[in-house]
């Protein structure tokens, strides 16, 4: 199985011959305004894809599927709904259903509890995208597990802090990858709803099988924990070894 990272949550795994590109941002540097309420007026994404035009147009064509976690702008973006082919299958949580057709696409396949498609099983698992009111007005996010016969099993967690739906997921089905949305995404107000390095880290300890691929980082304004200090966080407990922290662009075989 390949991890192709592109920038920020947007990613192509690769799993038993099918291309599935997860949370497409696909918007140019700067073309987005920032993030509101941030403490910082930057326009989004602060970087570009690793990818020039024609590049992107032959990844678009290679797919097989989308996996769309949610769809605020910086995991479903114009730009995405412009390039992506509109016959490709969007696999999604329920509630997303109906936006997603609304923008042209035809086959929306939601996954309730469970959705076989080809030969790979999503199950979707719950999350918690902050806390107290602000989680609320964040809402509805979903992570997913992904399994396939001889390949790893992958928890893309989504736009969640750790909570009990996280550590529920990791008991119930041992994933052997688990991808997670850090940069402790914050606003003025509020506590961060993305994962810090102390959720990463807590992670870690309670599912010691698993290898974790931290990504959400350094792209959005409202980021707070770059890629460096998680390193710096990680490395002074003993626990570097277990997290990949990809490059944009950056291939990784899992």
């Amino acid at each position: 199985m390949q991890l192709h990272f592109l920038r920020h949550a947007t990613l192509v795994l690769k799993i038993n011959g099918l291309s599935l590109l997860v949370d497409p941002m696909l918007s140019p540097a700067r073309a987005m305004d920032p993030v509101a309420n941030a403490g910082d007026d930057r326009r989004i994404p602060l970087v570009d894809l690793p990818l020039d035009q024609a590049a992107l147009e032959r990844l678009l064509q290679s797919l097989d599927a989308v996996l769309v976690t949610h769809t605020h702008r910086d995991h479903w973006d114009a730009r995405a709904i412009e390039l992506l082919p509109k016959t490709l299958p969007v696999i999604c949580q329920p509630p997303d259903v109906e936006k997603i057709t609304a923008a042209g696409f035809t086959t929306v396949l939601p996954v309730e509890t469970q959705l076989g498609w080809n030969d790979l099983t999503f199950s979707r698992t719950g999350g918690q995208h902050g806390m107290g009111e602000i989680g609320q007005r964040m809402a509805p996010v979903s992570g997913f597990m992904i399994q396939a016969p001889g390949s790893p099993t992958v928890y893309i967690a989504g736009d969640t802090i750790w909570c009990p739906d996280v550590d529920r997921a990791l008991e119930q089905y041992w994933p052997d990858v688990t991808i997670l949305n850090s940069g402790a995404a914050q606003f003025l107000t509020g506590g961060p709803i993305t994962m810090t390095a102390q959720d990463v880290l807590q992670v870690c300890r309670a599912q010691p099988g698993t290898r974790v691929v931290a990504v959400h980082l350094e792209a959005l304004n409202h980021c707070q924990l770059s890629r460096a200090e998680l390193r710096g966080e990680l490395e002074a407990v003993g626990l570097l070894g277990r997290v990949l922290i990809p490059a944009d662009g950056e291939m990784l075989t899992l």
